[in-house]
């Protein structure tokens, strides 16, 4: 199995893919215009709470307040206590709450004009701000540093119990962080002491510079911004399984085999790769077509059928249909077979279109719960390659799915279209 990074710097714009076999089986787009500020940590000030929606409007100094959820709330006078997930959380504020205390009583952990370091979690997408969190968390390419979060833990993709209980020792040895928790993250496999603790240090010496930031600095300010394109493709999928990282920038091949050595080791620079043919290495690569592909409605399939997927305003409508497939098989077995194919193609497009919220996906009808049963198991297993959280309900009654896939910044076409001026976003031109 052969797997390559391919690079692309372009006028205002950095293009990433990964090819698996020699398909496009991931796209990443970062572009001048649109500067995500996912991740980014902000001193932010309190501007309004509003307990009948459980949130506060915080000021991070962009054009919208971000968002925060009065039960995500780290107070930094405790920060030091065990806090976790938002479970974990509820359980603490409902402990310290008298059975028959009334709802409205409930003590609010925020005051109108306080300062707090937030988080972005999720950018701001349509007339919304941006989605914050208090729970900050850096992450490296073994290990994500929670400095408010005392619970450590190993990612659950990692299945051996020798190994988890192996990496929990390791985490037990960083004696060095005198706050905060650790997550071991799926690239931690089978790795050693050094690695794991070089990761940890890193994390932890940003975040003493965060600190030291955040007193000096009055809200809003920023205070940590978020790596570029780049630095995150080579810490999240520069793996033992990737044999080349190629690269079409000079200067950019230079600053990646920097960050190789720093992150992964001297030993792994052999890989990544300059390329400076005349041939765009795209084409070079025979992925420049299928990239101008995902931003089509219909997307075809090798058996003739295809899928339609259609974004609205409230969530995305997945259509599929048996369009030109033939076979001899009885109708059942043939809607059986292009809904297996279908559910593979329609993992992939939403992973390369970047697509999150609500879906809902319409597969053709069929009657054996057995086929239901397979074609979700198939969805789910391609689902699990993604790095964004989903969750899948089982086919209702009318052959549809519903589904949700974490949504935390603009989608591909978000980035890449503006809406006709013509027709308004609509799609068609009234005939007069």
């Amino acid at each position: 199995m052969s797997r390559e990074i391919l690079v692309h710097i372009g006028p205002g714009e950095t293009q990433a893919v990964i090819i698996q076999d020699g398909h496009l089986d991931d796209f990443h787009l970062e572009v001048d215009h649109h500067q995500s500020i996912l991740g980014n940590i902000y001193k932010g000030k309190v501007e309004s709470i509003l307990p009948s929606i459980n949130g506060a409007f915080v000021n991070i100094g962009q054009e919208k307040n971000g968002f925060l959820y009065l039960t995500d709330v780290v107070a930094p006078q405790v920060a030091d206590e065990p806090v976790g997930p938002l479970k974990i959380i509820k359980k603490i504020f409902s402990r310290n709450e008298k059975k028959d205390k009334p709802a409205e009583a409930k003590a609010i952990p925020l005051k109108q004009g306080q300062e707090i370091l937030v988080q972005v979690v999720k950018e701001p997408f349509s007339n919304k701000g941006a989605r914050l969190t208090s729970h900050i968390s850096l992450a490296g390419r073994f290990v994500v540093y929670m400095p408010y979060d005392t619970h450590g833990g190993v990612s659950k993709k990692i299945e051996s119990h020798d190994e988890r209980k192996r990496l929990r020792g390791l985490l037990d040895g960083f004696d060095f962080v005198t706050t905060g928790g650790f997550i071991v993250r799926t690239a931690s496999h089978e790795k050693g002491t050094q690695e794991l603790t070089r990761d940890a240090r890193f994390l932890y010496k940003i975040w003493q510079q965060i600190l030291r930031l955040a007193e000096q600095k009055q809200a809003p300010a920023l205070i940590y911004k978020e790596y570029d394109l780049i630095w995150k493709i080579v810490r999240d999928y520069f793996t033992n399984k990737v044999d080349k990282l190629i690269i079409d920038s000079n200067e950019e091949y230079m600053k990646v085999r920097k960050f190789v050595a720093n992150l992964i080791g001297k030993e792994q620079i052999e890989k990544v790769h300059l390329y400076s043919e005349p041939t765009p290495l795209f084409e070079a690569k025979g992925v420049a077509q299928e990239l101008h592909k995902i931003y089509d409605t219909k997307v075809m399939l090798k058996s003739g059928a295809h899928i339609v997927i259609e974004p609205t305003e409230g969530l995305i409508v997945v259509d599929v249909n048996s369009g030109k497939f033939k076979t001899r098989a009885t109708p059942e077995d043939a809607a059986f077979m292009v809904n297996m194919e279908a559910a593979t193609e329609i993992a992939r497009q939403l992973r390369l279109r970047d697509m999150g919220g609500i879906i809902v996906i319409d597969f053709i009808d069929m009657s054996r719960e057995g086929h239901k049963r397979k074609v979700i198991e198939t969805l789910e297993q391609e689902l699990a390659r993604d790095y964004a959280k989903t969750e899948v309900n089982r086919i209702s009654s009318l052959g549809l799915v519903e589904m949700t896939r974490a949504r935390t910044g603009k989608t591909l076409e978000a980035i890449s279209f503006a809406a006709c001026p013509y027709c308004d976003g609509r799609g068609k031109i009234r005939i007069e």
